[in-house]
């Protein structure tokens, strides 16, 4: 037996990057708080998967059409993979990621949740069934999706090294208030 005949051809993606195959693939990103969908057709075999950094979609007079962007994403993922042979109607979802990785942020200005907040509702808005998810948290992770088979593997990676930096942070924004909570001598300069 041919051992190559068995290969499939390995696929990294990053930010702002999409990529489906009807041939065998494995599909690689890594996500912080920017969210990956896969999508797959069953019953032909083809899958693709996206890296979202930002919801919404991309100012197309000073942009191209950008993955970068929810809305362009999703778009240019399933129209490739209706290019090769999926139906609309049988594609499903994975979603991952939208980690908030940085806790420091408030919660309003997380853009893991606010990436995680557009895809769901997304899926939801174009009857796309959501199979699978693994988001929030405070993790980064790694996907591995296979495009012929619809299968994800992830791996998650705590985010070392915040905790300090969040408790110090946290500690001086306590002194700082307190610091201008205290009163002090007025000096007008005219």
């Amino acid at each position: 037996m041919n051992k190559g005949a068995y290969m499939k051809k390995f696929i990294r993606i990053h930010i702002g990057d999409l990529h489906a195959s009807k041939e065998p693939a494995i599909i690689e990103t890594v996500l912080g708080s920017c969210v990956a969908v896969c999508l797959y057709d069953g019953m032909e075999r083809v899958g693709g998967m996206n890296h979202i950094l930002l919801p919404g979609e991309a100012d197309l007079k000073n942009f191209d059409t950008s993955a970068r962007y929810g809305i362009n994403a999703m778009e240019l993922l399933i129209n490739r993979i209706v290019a090769l042979g999926g139906d609309r109607r049988r594609i499903v979802a994975k979603v991952f990621g939208g980690g908030n990785i940085l806790p420091a942020i408030s919660p309003g200005n997380r853009i893991g949740s606010r990436n995680t907040e557009f895809v769901l509702e997304f899926l939801e808005m174009e009857g796309i069934d959501l199979v699978s998810q693994n988001l929030g948290g405070r993790v980064s992770r790694k996907i591995l999706f296979h495009t012929d088979t619809g299968y994800a593997f992830l791996k998650t990676i705590p985010c070392v090294g915040q905790g300090g930096f969040v408790s110090k942070e946290l500690t001086l924004l306590d002194r700082v208030r307190i610091e201008a909570e205290e009163s002090g001598e007025i000096t007008l300069f005219s």
